[in-house]
């Protein structure tokens, strides 16, 4: 078998993704370093910062470290750009990393990072062990790196031997991650066999603890009136997804039935799920607290209820949001985020008059349209 050429390597998404215009850059250093290492693999470009690093301005910082006291050693001179040659896999406590060069950096300035995903990496074990040697290697590989540092009761383990460095992060989870720590996503390529981003401080970090990688998870949603609740779900996406509503919403849209055009934060397992509607049974548990019914507006994330009309933000919080929602009970499909709202809307001033002659007639007609008609959100 020839071995594939990883040099032009890319993903799902990517070509959507944020590519930055060097031309208009306004930060001078960000425009020259770019347009230099544009084209060169990782080992290249280490050696390009280096033998250019007086050149550029006090503003800008070359660091090469996994250590969050190093990014801390930034935050008095404010740097206008901060380039780490470490690879975000081979740094420990990333999140905090993170969040601590956007504190490092000046308003507005830029975060260049870089990483091997771990598809990328899989692709990698198979050039390098061609045939059924490699799927087994790449399969263990996969266990080792992707469940045993997620599960609860293997992760102390994985932690221990590899003191958390030599991670394998998902391209989903790395963008997710970024913005998570307060970034604009505003450039993202793959070249010579390697990932590149580049964050615009934007924001304010997230300081929340540490993710839940386990298969239950438990996501903020707007609630009756405008409550907080953690809505529990089966995992069907890659950890830190919920960061990416924004970007995703500005570089895919949305399709029919208001979902992403191209989702690609769902993982391999997610869309079996989804077909089945498996995803949604934990939210069981929030109608047995009372916080959800049976039949109700879909509970939505911050990011989509924005997307809502000021009018329909209030509808949609005046009542509690269901297990089963009014898009199942159309037999057309709400095509767009007009025709979702005008759905909660008509079920919503049905519900006012007679809630439980509305719910029950709901009830009936969304199980039959699930059973019979294979209606799905996705």
């Amino acid at each position: 078998m020839k071995n594939k050429d990883l040099r032009d390597y890319t993903e799902r998404g990517v070509r959507e993704g944020a590519k930055l215009d060097v031309d208009n850059v306004t930060y001078p250093d960000l425009a020259v370093i770019l347009k230099a290492i544009n084209g060169r693999k990782s080992d290249a470009i280490a050696e390009w910062l280096d033998k250019h690093a007086d050149e550029l301005q006090d503003t800008t910082a070359i660091i090469d470290t996994d250590k969050i006291e190093d990014i801390k050693k930034l935050e008095e001179s404010k740097p206008e750009l901060i380039l780490n040659k470490k690879g975000l896999s081979y740094i420990p406590d990333l999140d905090t990393f993170l969040s601590t060069a956007n504190d490092a950096l000046a308003d507005g300035g830029y975060l260049w990072c870089h990483s091997r995903t771990a598809a990328l990496k899989r692709e990698s074990l198979l050039n390098a062990c061609p045939g059924i040697r490699g799927k087994l290697w790449s399969v263990n590989y996969y266990v080792w790196h992707r469940v045993f540092s997620k599960l609860y009761l293997t992760r102390w383990f994985y932690f221990w031997v590899t003191k958390g460095k030599n991670r394998s992060y998902p391209r989903v989870e790395i963008l997710g991650r970024i913005c998570r720590a307060g970034f604009d996503i505003v450039d993202e390529r793959f070249s010579m066999g390697e990932f590149y981003v580049l964050g615009q401080k934007a924001k304010e970090p997230r300081r929340t603890k540490a993710r839940n990688y386990g298969l239950m998870i438990k996501l903020g949603r707007v609630g009756y009136h405008g409550k907080q609740i953690k809505v529990y779900k089966f995992r069907t996406m890659y950890a830190y997804s919920e960061y990416l509503q924004p970007y995703m919403m500005e570089r895919e849209g949305l399709q029919r039935g208001g979902k992403y055009k191209d989702d690609y934060r769902i993982n391999m397992w997610g869309r079996l799920f989804r077909s089945n509607l498996y995803d949604e049974l934990p939210m069981i548990i929030n109608v047995l607290r009372g916080e959800m019914k049976l039949v109700g507006v879909r509970p939505l994330s911050s990011a989509y209820f924005n997307m809502y009309t000021p009018e329909m933000q209030q509808m949609h919080i005046s009542v509690k949001p269901g297990l089963m929602p009014p898009f199942y009970y159309e037999d057309k499909t709400p095509e767009t985020l007009e025709e979702i709202q005008e759905s909660e809307k008509k079920y919503i001033e049905a519900y006012r008059k007679h809630p439980f002659r509305t719910d029950w007639r709901y009830f009936w007609h969304i199980i039959g349209n699930i059973l019979f008609k294979r209606k799905r959100s996705n």
